[in-house]
């Protein structure tokens, strides 16, 4: 039986880099992932494939509505390749898991083929092909990750009621697409979608999308949407989704209590997702999970059990790629004898349509639960040189500073780009920057980052000097 001092099951953002980080510390170290494949949902069925997908639509749309006005004529009819985009999409994939699999040989990491469960608290059985093999492992990460949710009356069938795995491997675009759910991998695939044709309905819950952001963000993106074309159905709720043929009726009742339906040919369900430990075992560790099957953790990302972990989105917390690779950091460097930390109201939220939009710290909304008293400073990107040099003026940014010392307590962005632009803010609030503090750095120009310097102007003394 091989011994190690850490085994890693899951590949994910956070598994991969966990298992990195440990082997650079000096320990041996193997990772356990039941797919062919190494990166997760993230790498495979998530961020990246759906960023692929996103990037090939904008080209289309582009090509479609605003070469023209930048004096670009394409002769003849512009057409859509959806297969060779599909393909596409599998080469950027295949890339990236391919790199994944060089870090691991390059940083002399075991990777294991098969489905980990413990057997105990300190033996890992890896199961493959009906065979079991027996790993001893002085200290185990749990990174096993997230699936996605559904209603507890839907079925989904994987062809025509979908969750973004299917999605983002569809055969042909679809006519209608219903999309349950207003956050973040609804809208981004319902984008995708709209940009190519399909029609495109939002049906949400809550009284607005993205409701876990600023208001301000969820009217603006709202706004832009609308004006692409995608219909939304707030506050309403669904309450029945049934398919006959390659028909799909979605249910719902709206806010005054009157049920209404929705005819399509695909139905996305994007309600959230869960954590998952199917298979684990974890009550032969004794590893204990809560009422929503998130594993329970300490503030040191140590379970019930002291030599097994667990991070990313089998936690509680954000779902989010970055979130579960710093995590897998912090592990690491604790059983290394470290003292590293996490600061998690200072991981950036973002939403990768377009334009995107990033946030990090607190929301106005929750300032304003907590009694906090702060100033507002914004700045719309149409009053930038560089949006309008590019042609994209939708959005703003938006500042959060203590009323009295000034202090950034929230940064909120709607626009080209603030996915990037986003660090700005994040790396201000780590270093506990004033609002002059941003306001008073050089930018340059043309830039969209000049948003967030006039941004920062408007919330120091309301002195912007573009608006």
């Amino acid at each position: 039986m091989t011994h190690y001092d850490v085994a890693v099951i899951g590949s994910g953002p956070g598994g991969y880099v966990a298992a990195i980080r440990c082997a650079q510390l000096g320990m041996k170290t193997a990772i356990i992932e039941k797919y062919n494949t190494l990166g997760g949902t993230c790498l495979n069925v998530g961020c990246i494939p759906s960023k692929a997908l996103l990037d090939s639509s904008h080209h289309y749309e582009d090509a479609m509505h605003h070469f023209e006005e930048h004096g670009i004529e394409i002769p003849g009819d512009i057409k859509i390749n959806f297969q060779k985009m599909i393909e596409r999409k599998a080469s950027v994939v295949e890339q990236t898991t391919k790199g994944i699999d060089f870090l691991m040989t390059k940083n002399k990491i075991d990777v294991f083929t098969g489905i980990g469960s413990f057997k105990d608290a300190t033996h890992i059985d890896i199961t493959s092909e009906g065979k079991t093999q027996t790993i001893e492992a002085k200290n185990t990460i749990i990174a096993t990750g997230s699936k996605p949710s559904t209603l507890p009356f839907i079925k989904i069938d994987k062809e025509r009621i979908i969750t973004s795995t299917e999605a983002l491997s569809l055969s042909e675009i679809p006519k209608h697409l219903i999309v349950i759910g207003g956050g973040v991998i609804g809208l981004e695939l319902g984008q995708v979608y709209r940009r190519l044709g399909a029609e495109v309905s939002v049906v949400e819950y809550m009284d607005r999308i993205i409701p876990t952001m600023d208001g301000a963000q969820s009217k603006e993106l709202l706004k832009v949407m609308k004006k692409q074309g995608v219909k939304f159905y707030l506050s309403h709720k669904v309450s029945a989704v049934e398919r006959k043929g390659n028909e799909v009726t979605v249910t719902a009742s709206d806010k005054k209590g009157d049920t209404v339906s929705f005819t399509g040919d695909y139905c996305l369900v994007s309600v959230g997702r869960r954590a998952y430990t199917d298979g684990l075992k974890l009550e032969n560790a004794g590893v204990s999970a809560n009422e929503r099957g998130q594993v329970n953790v300490n503030d040191h990302l140590q379970t019930n059990v002291a030599n097994v972990y667990a991070i990313g989105d089998v936690i509680r917390g954000a779902m989010l790629a970055h979130k579960a690779e710093e995590e897998g950091v912090l592990v690491a460097e604790i059983l290394a004898g470290q003292k590293p930390h996490i600061n998690y109201n200072l991981i950036p939220g973002v939403v990768y349509t377009w334009p995107e939009v990033a946030s990090v710290g607190k929301t106005e909304e929750q300032l304003k639960d907590e009694g906090v008293s702060y100033k507002v400073g914004q700045f719309p990107m149409r009053a930038l040189g560089r949006s309008r040099a590019s042609g994209d003026t939708d959005g703003f940014v938006k500042i959060l500073a203590d009323a009295k010392t000034d202090e950034i307590l929230g940064v909120h962005m709607v626009g080209a780009r603030v996915a990037d632009l986003i660090t700005e803010a994040v790396t201000a609030m780590e270093f506990r920057a004033s609002a002059e503090d941003l306001a008073r750095m050089s930018h340059a120009h043309p830039t969209y980052a000049e948003a967030v310097k006039e941004a920062a102007l408007d919330a120091t003394d309301k002195r912007a000097l573009h608006f």
